[in-house]
């Protein structure tokens, strides 16, 4: 009887014979989008249910309580990370982008269960998080593991990371077209016919899972009733400048955070310290609570007190300008919220706090705009909607996800121009104030970012193990001439030598043409050293530090043919142009095929 092995083998082999690699794609697609959809759909389920059991649970004891709660699911996430999973979950579009450039596409299986179990507790138990980051990590990983299964290459297996994060996405916003671009935009996947059809069949197939298990069931349940009128295009200006300003912030805020929690080496003392925090967010601003979908709703439909819930300042809510005020204090205390869940151990993900974040500050503006008495009147509920967009825009660095979701998830086609003028001005201040964002700035720094460069990321997908060659023969600078010509150069098919120390440490260099004039003196055998024709490389490539971008740099300014590795301060082999090129133009051919 065949095993199982022998069984999943001649599937596959019926496979290459019967269905074609194109075909077999579109297959892969449904099948990823379906898995994106149920993955999407149970994380949800898992993190309403948790909810649902602390409300009832709350309202038999004391609501009042509830800003508590953060630090019990903080608390439960670091116990199984601790005792069960032994590996703290990293942040999803970061690790999934890393696991693009540096290791073919290839998520561990652990991903795939991880985040339905930390982010619910955390997003479930109040943490100021997503869930959309988590349902990306999710998927991916399940898109991954399917893909080594079925000895996918790896650029396919790449392109279908794409389609597991827009199935993810298409299935909780129902937003197929913003999926399909947040891949493009985020992910850096060509737009071309050949990636563009995978991500719409995987798209559309999570959407309909989303349909099939939750009906038609819509985050944000609201019609636009107030068109664009052109003598409001100045006012939408000002919110992209203002939400361009924030998403910078956003940002800021993020690492500020992140770095300060980072000082700290002990987990509990970040969950002791970050869950105080929250809670005393939480009981000053209660819309800070979990993701903050319901707040959103509240805001477009005017129901400003609804959206703040109670607190402190209840008696002074009477005034706009204090509303103004609270509303203004969401927009700045999400962020550090967010930031503070994260590094106090919790899992979720950004894209919804930035959405709740905008949505505050376009309330904000158009509530000044409003009741500043200089007779402008605009629709709060259509500015609510175009700051979700312009800070998506700045904070992702991906202005058209920022203006189709919002287009899509609210029925809003009739605001495109609004959100075009603002989208655009958000993502270029912040284009021009930062580099990164919070996805790729580590990433970037390293040289390991895929971007839509496709040279600088032909360069990260190389690996510098690839081009390094080993079959150099080591001297010594206290060897003599003698000893130099008869155990390197007569052993040596190469024209370079590395001079090292004892220890491996390496000090030099020779050449074949340094040696050329004096090599047949036999006079010069035991009275010349190494050490006398020995010199130093015009650059040196350091394995731990240099990426292939400043590998290839470094050959262009120095000009060198052969350039020695050192990995831990010792000599590691040589890289030569002629191979590093070779390899350049077989990976830029399989880039772009």
């Amino acid at each position: 009887m065949p095993t199982k092995s022998a069984f999943f083998k001649q599937l596959l082999i019926w496979r290459y014979k019967h269905i074609s690699e194109k075909n077999f794609l579109y297959l892969l697609s449904i099948v990823i989008g379906l898995l994106a959809g149920v993955v999407s759909v149970t994380l949800k389920n898992i993190t309403f249910g948790i909810e649902s059991i602390l409300e009832s649970g709350l309202s038999f004891t004391n609501k009042s309580l509830y800003f508590i709660l953060p630090i019990f699911g903080l608390w439960l996430v670091y116990l199984f990370v601790k005792y069960v999973s032994k590996k703290p979950s990293k942040h999803a579009i970061p690790s999934i982008l890393y696991a693009l450039s540096k290791k073919d596409g290839l998520i561990h299986r652990r991903n795939m269960v991880l985040p339905l179990i930390t982010a619910p507790l955390t997003v479930g138990f109040g943490g100021s998080v997503g869930l959309l980051g988590p349902a990306i990590a999710s998927a991916s990983a399940v898109s991954s593991n399917l893909g080594r299964l079925l000895h996918i290459d790896r650029k396919t297996r790449s392109l279908l990371i794409g389609c597991a994060a827009a199935g993810a996405i298409a299935s909780i916003f129902k937003s197929p077209i913003a999926a399909i671009i947040f891949a493009i935009e985020i992910f850096s996947l060509d737009l071309t016919f050949a990636s563009l059809l995978p991500l719409l069949i995987a798209s559309v197939s999570s959407v309909l899972t989303s349909y099939f298990f939750l009906g038609d069931e819509v985050l944000f349940n609201f019609n636009v009733y107030n068109k664009f009128e052109i003598s409001d295009t100045v006012f939408f200006i000002v919110l992209g400048v203002f939400t361009g300003f924030a998403s910078i912030f956003f940002s800021k805020i993020y690492f500020g955070v992140t770095s300060i929690f980072n000082r700290l080496k002990s987990s509990k003392h970040k969950l002791i310290i970050g869950g105080l925090a929250i809670g005393l967010m939480l009981y000053f601003i209660p819309p800070l609570y979990g993701e903050g979908l319901g707040f959103i709703n509240d805001l477009m439909l005017g129901n400003d007190l609804k959206a703040l819930g109670k607190t402190p300042f209840d008696a002074y809510t009477d005034n706009i300008w204090v509303v103004i005020a609270l509303l203004f204090g969401i927009t700045i205390f999400k962020a550090i919220a967010m930031t503070t869940t994260f590094a106090a151990g919790g899992t979720g993900g950004i894209i919804i706090p930035t959405m709740v974040m905008g949505s505050s500050l376009g309330n904000v503006i158009a509530k000044c705009i409003n009741n500043l008495g200089l007779n402008f009147q605009v629709s709060e509920a259509n500015f609510t909607l175009i700051g979700m967009a312009g800070l998506i825009a700045g904070v992702l660095h991906a202005p058209l996800t920022a203006i189709f979701l919002i287009a899509e998830i609210t029925g809003g086609y009739q605001l495109f121009v609004p959100l075009m003028i603002t989208a655009s001005i958000s993502f270029m201040i912040n284009k021009n104030g930062l580099d990164h964002t919070i996805y790729t700035k580590e990433l970037l720094e390293k040289g390991e970012l895929i971007t839509q460069d496709k040279d600088k990321s032909v360069l990260t997908l190389m690996r510098l193990d690839s081009v390094i060659e080993n079959d150099f023969i080591a001297l010594h600078p206290d060897q003599s001439l003698g000893e130099m010509l008869r155990d390197g150069v007569s052993k040596s098919s190469r024209n370079l030598f590395p001079v090292t120390e004892e220890d491996g440490t390496f000090i030099g260099i020779i050449l074949l043409d340094d040696i050329r004039s004096v090599m047949f003196d036999q006079s010069l055998y035991e009275s010349t050293t190494v050490e006398t024709f020995m010199h130093k490389p015009p650059e040196y490539i350091f394995y731990d530090k240099d990426s292939m971008e400043k590998v290839m740099q470094k050959f262009q300014d120095s000009g060198a043919w052969n350039l020695p590795v050192i990995k831990d301060n010792k000599y590691h082999g040589f890289v030569s142009k002629s191979k590093l090129l070779t390899a350049y133009r077989k990976e830029l051919i399989n880039f772009t095929s």
